[in-house]
């Protein structure tokens, strides 16, 4: 899982559809929430911005809670959801959000 900056952040989510964890070291479901994103990178690229290190990325899309994954597809966030939820919640959420996103990106 790639870690982004404010340096690598904007070209990260400009182009195909990548899923983006903002967490921070010290959240505890944001470490529970590390290995299903690890299994849902076979479907779709995923990277993580640590909101305490750049909180700025973080205001910038009105993450008030950690974890907040923020689906991005030509640069625009997609879809998000907020909070640690079970594979198969996320793997329904993305077959709904994914192909729409995948779409905007090809037109």
């Amino acid at each position: 899982m790639r870690e982004l900056d404010t340096k690598t952040f904007d070209d990260a989510v400009a182009g195909s559809p990548v899923l983006v964890d903002f967490w921070a070291p010290w959240c505890r479901p944001c470490k529970a929430l590390e290995p299903i994103l690890a299994e849902l990178e076979a479907t779709v690229s995923v990277a993580r911005v640590n909101v305490d290190e750049h909180p700025a990325i973080g205001a910038r899309y009105d993450v008030l809670s950690i974890p907040t994954v923020i689906l991005f597809a030509g640069g625009a966030p997609v879809g998000s959801m907020v909070g640690i939820r079970p594979k198969a919640h996320f793997e329904d959420w993305l077959s709904e959000v994914l192909p729409a996103a995948q779409r905007d990106v090809d037109a």
